[in-house]
C-alpha cells in the first residue's frame, strides 16, 4: 500500500508487462491469460505488441486475439478500488508503446476510458481489462449483478443483464483451512476420495455419517486452542507495550474455552462495519455479562495506512475491549496474518460478518468457518446471499438496500441483536441429557457439507475451465491458424461494419397477426432493413420479443432470430414467427447486431442498433 501513485503504476507495469515478459524469457507463450483485478491489464498491452512486433500484426488484428482468450476478474464493487491515473502519468511510460502499436495517443487512452472522448477522464485499469476480454466476471452473483450496473457505459444500447460480465463465485481450498483434527476425523468418515478426488463434491454428501459426539469434541478443542493462542498473543501485545506483571496477570483470564465465541476477522474498511455491535452498548453488555449464557467476542484485522475511517473503527473496538466489565470477554488480537485466520476459523462458533450490502464483493473468510462447522450470521451479501438457501447459519436482514446509511446501520444493529439473542444464543446453549447441543451440531454439518460442495475452490477452478479456460484455448486455436488467418478477417469485417454501422437503420416493423391472440398462436413479424452496404451475413437481426410491464416495458425477453426473406429496393426483408404462449400483454421490436463465426459473442461497444 505503500508509496504514491507513480509508484503505484509502475508496480502494475511490473506486474502486467514484466509478467508476459517474464513468461517470454522462459519460453512460455501462454493462449489464454486471467486477469485477477485491474492491477496487471497492462499484460493485455504488452500481449498486443508482443503479436504486432513478433507476428506482424496490425493492432486491430491483434486486438482480436488478444480480446478472445483473455479473461478478466473484478474483485471490487467499491469505486475507489479501482485503479485509475492521470492521462500525463500514463503518457510517460506508455507513449512509445502506442507509437509501436500504431495508435495515436487519443486511441491509446480511449482503452482506459469509459468516455473515449472525454480527454478530461483518467485512465482506469478495469476499463483497459474489461476492454480487452471477451471473458468477464464478478466472484459471486451479486457481484455480478452490481458489475454489470457499474460498467454498463462501456456497451451502450445493452440492456442491463446482457452487459457481458457474468459471475464465478470464489471458493477455498478445504485441506489448506480445515483444521488437522477435522481433517483427520473427515479422513475416516468420508473415505479416501476426500483426499484424493478433490473434484468429486458429491463425497460432501458423507458427512451425516459423522459422529455428533465426535465432530462436537473435536470442535471443543479447537476452540480450547483458540482460547490459548489468544491469551498468549495478547500477553505478547501486552509486553510490546511495556505491561506491569499485574497486568501481564490479566492475560490467564481473558476469555474461557467454554463460552460462546464470535469472531469478527478482515480488513477494517468503514464499509464492512466491524463496529456494528456496538450500535446499541447496553445491550451488548447484557449479553457479554451474562452468567448462565456467556457470549465472547474476538475481533482481528488491519485497516487501509490511509483509511482514517477504518482506524477508528479499531480504536472504538479497543477501547470497548478495555472496559472493565467485559475484559475478559472481548479480545483485539493485532497484527492479522494467516496465523491468526488459522485458529479463530477453525476454533471460534459463530463467523460474524456485517458489510454494507453491495459493497461485498465476495468474502471467503466465512467459507473457511463454514468448512471447520462454525455457523455464519452475516448481511446477505457476497457469497453469503447465495448461502442463505441452504440450512445453516442466520442472515441479518433480508437483502434490503437502503439510501441512508444510519438507518441501514440502526435497522441491521437491531437485527443482528435479535439473532443473538432469540436464535443464536438460545441454540448453542440447548443441550441434550448427553450435552450436546444436536440442533447446533446439525447445522454445522450442513454448514460442511453445503459449502463444501457449492463453495469449494475445485468447484470454482471446474466453472473457469468450462466457461472461460477451454474457449479461450479454442478461439487461441481458430484465431491463429494459417498465419493468424481469421484473427486478420475477423478484423476486416470489423473495420467495415464500423464504418457501415452509422447508416444501417430499420426502415419497417410490422406485424400481420390480430392485435388480440390466443394462447398458442403466433406473431407474424416483417422487417425492412436498410444495411448500408453490409451483407445479411455481416449482421443478426433479432426480434426482442416478451411480456409487458405496466410501464409497457418488455420482461423477461427472448431473442429470437429473424431470417431474410428477400429485398425491397435497398432494404433487406427479415421475417419471424413468434410464440404467444403466455396470457397478458406482449411487445416485441428489432435490435441489430454483428456476426461472424469467430467472435465470442456478438455485445460489441456501440454495434448495437434498436427498433
Amino acid at each position: 500500500y505503500g508509496g504514491d501513485r507513480e509508484n503505484r503504476i509502475r508496480q502494475e507495469i511490473l506486474l502486467g508487462v514484466g509478467g508476459i515478459r517474464a513468461l517470454s524469457k522462459l519460453g512460455i507463450t501462454p493462449a489464454v491469460t486471467h486477469m485477477n483485478e485491474g492491477h496487471s491489464a497492462f499484460l493485455g498491452i504488452e500481449r498486443i505488441r508482443g503479436l504486432v512486433k513478433g507476428s506482424k500484426l496490425s493492432f486491430a488484428e491483434a486486438l482480436q486475439v488478444v480480446w478472445a482468450t483473455s479473461v478478466f476478474t473484478t474483485h471490487t464493487p467499491v469505486p475507489a478500488g479501482n485503479e485509475r491515473f492521470a492521462p500525463a502519468l500514463v503518457e510517460k511510460y506508455f507513449r512509445t508503446t502506442a507509437q509501436e502499436l500504431g495508435l495515436s495517443w487519443k486511441d491509446f487512452l480511449a482503452l482506459g476510458r469509459e468516455r473515449p472522448d472525454d480527454d478530461s477522464e483518467e485512465f482506469c485499469l478495469t476499463v483497459l481489462a474489461l476492454r480487452l476480454s471477451a471473458y468477464a466476471n464478478g466472484v459471486s452473483r451479486l457481484h455480478g449483478e452490481v458489475s454489470r450496473g457499474m460498467w454498463r457505459r462501456l456497451w451502450p444500447g445493452l440492456p442491463l443483464d446482457e452487459v457481458p460480465i457474468g459471475h464465478v463465485t470464489n471458493g477455498v481450498h478445504p485441506r489448506t483451512w480445515i483444521a488437522h483434527d477435522l481433517v483427520d476425523l473427515l479422513d475416516r468418515y468420508l473415505g479416501p476420495g476426500f483426499q484424493d478426488e478433490p473434484t468429486n463434491l458429491a463425497i460432501w454428501d458423507r458427512l451425516d455419517r459423522v459422529s455428533d459426539e465426535e465432530l462436537w469434541r473435536t470442535h471443543e478443542r479447537r476452540r480450547e486452542r483458540l482460547v490459548a493462542f489468544a491469551r498468549m498473543r495478547l500477553r505478547e501485545q501486552l509486553v510490546r507495550r511495556g505491561a506491569t506483571n499485574s497486568e501481564l496477570a490479566v492475560c490467564e483470564d481473558v476469555l474461557s474455552p467454554y463460552a460462546l465465541t464470535v469472531c469478527f476477522a478482515r480488513r477494517f474498511a468503514a464499509y464492512k462495519r466491524a463496529d456494528l455491535l456496538l450500535s446499541d452498548p447496553e445491550r451488548l453488555l447484557r449479553l457479554l455479562t451474562d452468567t448462565q449464557r456467556p457470549v465472547q467476542l474476538i475481533f482481528a484485522g488491519k485497516a487501509h495506512p490511509h483509511d482514517l475511517a477504518g482506524k477508528e473503527i479499531i480504536r472504538r473496538l479497543v477501547h470497548f475491549a478495555g472496559d472493565p466489565r467485559v475484559r475478559s470477554r472481548v479480545l483485539f488480537l493485532e497484527d492479522y496474518d494467516m496465523t491468526i485466520a488459522r485458529y479463530l476459523v477453525s476454533g471460534s462458533d459463530v463467523w460474524l460478518n456485517t458489510p454494507r450490502r453491495p459493497l461485498e464483493a465476495s468474502g471467503t473468510s466465512g467459507m473457511k468457518a463454514a468448512l471447520n462447522g462454525v455457523l455464519n450470521v452475516s448481511v446477505l451479501d457476497g457469497w453469503w446471499d447465495e448461502a442463505q438457501d441452504s440450512p445453516f447459519g442466520w442472515a441479518i436482514g433480508r437483502g434490503e438496500q437502503y439510501d441512508d446509511p444510519k438507518l441501514q446501520d440502526s435497522i441491521e444493529g437491531t437485527a443482528l441483536y435479535d439473532l443473538l439473542e432469540r436464535e443464536v444464543v438460545p441454540q448453542f446453549y440447548a443441550r441434550g441429557i448427553d450435552g450436546l447441543p444436536r440442533e447446533w451440531i446439525r447445522g454445522m454439518k450442513a454448514s460442511m457439507r453445503e459449502v463444501g460442495k457449492r463453495f469449494s475452490c475445485h468447484r470454482m477452478l471446474l466453472e473457469y475451465a468450462e466457461r472461460y479456460y477451454l474457449p479461450g484455448l479454442a478461439a487461441q486455436g481458430q484465431l491463429a491458424g494459417e498465419g493468424y488467418a481469421t484473427a486478420k478477417s475477423l478484423a476486416g469485417y470489423l473495420e467495415r461494419v464500423r464504418r457501415s454501422w452509422p447508416g444501417v437503420r430499420i426502415e419497417e416493423l410490422s406485424s400481420s397477426s390480430p392485435s388480440i391472440l390466443k394462447v398458442g398462436d403466433t406473431i407474424a413479424v416483417r422487417a425492412k432493413v436498410n444495411l448500408a452496404g453490409l451483407s445479411t451475413e455481416d449482421v443478426c437481426v433479432e426480434l426482442y420479443h416478451g411480456a409487458l410491464s405496466s410501464q409497457g416495458e418488455i420482461r423477461e425477453p427472448r431473442r429470437l432470430q429473424m431470417q431474410p426473406r428477400g429485398t425491397e429496393g435497398a432494404a433487406a426483408v427479415y421475417g419471424a414467427d413468434a410464440p404467444a404462449d403466455t396470457t397478458g400483454r406482449r411487445g416485441y421490436t428489432l435490435r441489430i447486431l454483428p456476426r461472424h463465426p469467430a467472435l465470442v459473442h456478438p455485445f460489441l461497444p456501440g454495434l448495437v442498433k434498436w427498433g
